[in-house]
């Protein structure tokens, strides 16, 4: 088979719900071709938002349940999706919710067991693509980039704005990539102080003033400089970023403003980091703060003229990481390689994932 139907699911740290896509991917002499077909996010409502946020706290019986049950939940979504537009798949690639990540301590954990999805979408799946890397040595992160080298090489960089912003791009016939800094993980927490879900547009940042000592806070931790192979975890994030955040006395569109300046600063810093010589760059923005039209222009004033900033249409801007991780399904199912030691650190590449059949 040189065509496959696939429902791709990712959930971000964010919070915001789950995406669906339904995508189709086409092997035509030795390139990869994609076409998002169908779309949806559900999102999550406060009992699961409250449970998940604590599930880091659980005891081992109510993680598993938990497991079990979220699960269900994301084979019940896929069943909703596929009856709803009559939709044909030949399988589900799950990311899953990200619970833990502590790369350091080899500890990622995606919750929604692949056995209880595929029972109740009675669909063949796809998950747990990070185990076998960080058995390897590896962070088991980040996960997009092979996506990234097949499907988006018209692009000298790709930027990945969720709630950690991400990078990847081609270094010496390598893929290189990294988690930069939080992003929506930082902006959505304040803006849920003002009782709203996010900062639309980042119009609440963008009335804001900056200040220079909390960006020089914010900037202050070991993390920025160290080397490639990194990735973060809401664990770090929670204890240096956020804390930060809440122990300035600054009003709520202060601190958004700077958080912004300090997330363009950091993305900006890696891109003269790799220190590429040719002047006419391109580089693809999406995940959620691509919407965000102030963080974009910072990013924009510090990236610098040679640099082009594209942010494509809006659906490839929400649901790239659900086509990527649909992407990585294809490739697992057809036993070729998926997780990339050049960005993982791991002492191979790999074919990572594992195969539930309905």
């Amino acid at each position: 088979m040189n065509t496959f139907h696939v429902i791709g699911l990712m959930s971000g740290t964010s919070l915001d719900g789950v995406d669906l896509a339904y995508c189709s991917f086409t092997l035509d002499k030795g390139n990869w071709i994609y076409k998002i077909l169908n779309t949806t996010t559900v999102e999550y409502n406060s009992d699961w938002i409250i449970q998940l946020s604590a599930l880091n706290q659980a005891s081992a019986p109510n993680f598993v349940a938990a497991d079990h049950a979220y699960g269900s939940y994301l084979g019940q979504l896929v069943r909703n999706f596929v009856q709803k537009d009559n939709l044909r798949p030949d399988f589900v690639s799950s990311h899953g919710h990200t619970i833990f990540h502590q790369p350091g301590q080899h500890i990622s954990w995606q919750l929604g067991h692949g056995a209880y999805i595929a029972a109740a979408a009675n669909l063949p799946v796809v998950c747990d693509f990070r185990t076998l890397d960080i058995a390897l040595g590896g962070q088991g992160a980040p996960l997009v980039p092979i996506g990234d080298k097949l499907l988006f090489h018209d692009y000298d960089f790709c930027l990945n704005l969720g709630g950690i912003a991400n990078i990847s791009f081609e270094q010496q016939s390598r893929r290189i990539a990294y988690d930069i800094s939080a992003c929506n993980m930082l902006l959505n927490a304040l803006a849920n102080e003002l009782q709203l879900s996010y900062d639309q547009n980042g119009e609440i940042a963008r009335s804001g003033n900056f200040n220079e000592t909390l960006f020089q806070e914010l900037n202050a931790p070991e993390y920025f400089s160290a080397n490639f192979p990194k990735s973060l975890g809401k664990e770090w994030v929670d204890a240096h970023s956020l804390k930060t955040l809440q122990a300035s006395p600054l009003s709520i569109p202060d601190k958004l403003h700077t958080a912004c300046h300090h997330i363009a600063f950091q993305i900006s810093e890696s891109l003269k980091t790799v220190g590429k010589a040719n002047k006419n760059l391109k580089m693809l923005v999406t995940g959620g703060g691509a919407f965000n039209t102030f963080l974009v222009e910072l990013i924009r004033q510090y990236a610098g003229e040679s640099m082009e900033v594209a942010v494509p249409e809006p659906e490839l801007v929400s649901f790239k990481e659900a086509l990527i991780f649909a992407f990585l399904g294809v490739l697992r199912w057809r036993n070729e390689i998926n997780c990339l030691s050049s960005v993982t650190g791991a002492s191979k590449d790999n074919v990572g994932g594992a195969i539930f059949l309905a």
